[in-house]
């Protein structure tokens, strides 16, 4: 299996074949979910979600979460299948946290007991949630569905969660120690000697997150358009759709029938989402077919073109990181 600098000139050189390419993508059928990452997979109403890690380490709370490509990009990207009813419950991240609807519809609920603000969203549109702020999320329909999911760094820390998790978690058998390690009492799993148990998060904690209105929903939710223009159209970034997040910038790109984009080689780590329809990356080398719900991750230097014979559409993650990622393999692990 090869390594390759992402930096090496002629990165179109290096004998992309489209099996190294298609080890770059991670397909919506191959996703591999854990039924407990986190501390509140017990809790009745949100004990059958599935959380995935699709690029990076993510924040999961349980060390069996498989990774589909663990190479750091600067920001994750992950995904969450819920069936209908089934409850995300309230938690803050230290670092930006953008959902894509895929499927369904969804209600994200803002506060410490959800009752803040509360936005409801369906297919293709895009939530952005600020930083050091209680949410959660909820499939209000009556079919499984599924978010995508991008979280800023490569280490995007731990979750905060809030103080009603701990005691419901603990009552259906888990304990979160301080380390962000599990303990399943119902397997016979036992604090360990001297590992402190996470503290339940304090009202001081608490007073310092951001409280969200239900007049703050324009700076949260870019709803998907009525009838997308071809091209591609800044959703968060600097002039974008929403505000700039630290560490990427998330657009979309609408590709009607027959379309291409012209080549370019970008010096900046890019992941394509195929939200609707099929797509085409076409590099000097090969092409691959992207189907909705699959995930590629593009070396950097190497020329691409995305296509579509019936029409599609893309969500584009670019980095913004100075540094970008210290290696791109050819294939996944």
């Amino acid at each position: 299996m090869t390594a390759v600098s992402p930096n090496t000139p002629n990165t179109h050189a290096l004998g992309w074949t489209p099996q190294a390419l298609e080890g770059r993508i991670v397909r919506y059928r191959d996703l591999i979910p854990c039924l407990n990452a986190f501390v509140d997979t017990r809790t009745p109403g949100s004990d059958r979600k599935e959380n995935f890690t699709i690029i990076g380490p993510g924040v999961s709370e349980n060390p069996e979460q498989h990774v589909h490509i663990a190479e750091p990009h600067g920001f994750n990207i992950g995904g969450a299948r819920q069936p209908g009813g089934c409850t995300n419950s309230q938690h803050s991240h230290e670092t930006p946290e953008v959902f894509v609807v895929h499927t369904g519809r969804w209600r994200f609920d803002f506060g410490e007991l959800g009752d803040d603000a509360q936005i409801e969203a369906g297919p293709g549109d895009i939530v952005s949630f600020p930083v050091r702020c209680f949410r959660g999320f909820r499939n209000v329909g009556d079919e499984p569905a599924f978010l995508w999911a991008v979280l800023g760094g490569d280490d995007p820390g731990r979750v905060t969660w809030a103080p009603q998790v701990f005691e419901m978690a603990e009552r259906y058998g888990l304990i979160l120690l301080e380390s962000g390690a599990l303990v399943d009492t119902t397997l016979g799993q036992t604090v360990p000697p001297g590992e402190p148990r996470m503290p339940v998060t304090s009202r001081e904690t608490i007073a310092r997150l951001r409280v969200m209105r239900p007049e703050d929903a324009p700076e949260v939710l870019a709803p998907a358009p009525a009838s997308a223009r071809p091209g591609e159209a800044l959703v968060i970034g600097p002039g974008g759709e929403l505000p700039a997040t630290d560490g990427f910038t998330v657009s979309r790109l609408s590709l009607a029938a027959g379309d291409a984009t012209p080549p370019r080689a970008p010096d900046q780590t890019e992941v394509v989402f195929v939200q609707r329809g099929t797509a085409e990356v076409r590099t000097p080398a090969a092409g691959v077919a992207l189907g909705a719900g699959d995930t590629m991750t593009l070396p950097l230097g190497l020329d691409r073109i995305y296509a579509s014979t019936i029409g599609a559409e893309l969500i584009v993650v670019r980095g913004t990181a100075s540094h970008g990622p210290a290696v791109q393999k050819e294939e996944r692990r």
